[in-house]
């Protein structure tokens, strides 16, 4: 569909927990335009874990929610990992 950027969304560990799926479509143009919009959806259970999450976009770790998505995008949604 023209005008769509849709991009691939995938949970991990207490992420998936509290969204209660481990991949979902998007059409967001920034992270912080897909974080908004699953948080809209997901509630505060997702919203505490989000705090502590870091983000992969397409293998790339970043923090910057005014990083534009490219359409086609894999956005991994990481906690932080317990052991070592």
């Amino acid at each position: 569909m023209p005008g769509r950027n849709e991009v691939t969304v995938r949970y991990f560990a207490g992420a998936r927990a509290a969204v209660g799926t481990d991949t979902e479509v998007r059409d967001a143009t920034s992270l912080e335009e897909l974080v908004g919009q699953i948080v809209a959806d997901h509630g505060a259970k997702l919203e505490r874990v989000l705090t502590a999450c870091s983000f992969l976009v397409d293998g790339t770790s970043t923090r910057d929610r005014a990083l534009v998505l490219p359409t086609g995008a894999v956005v991994d949604v990481l906690p932080p990992f317990a052991g070592g």
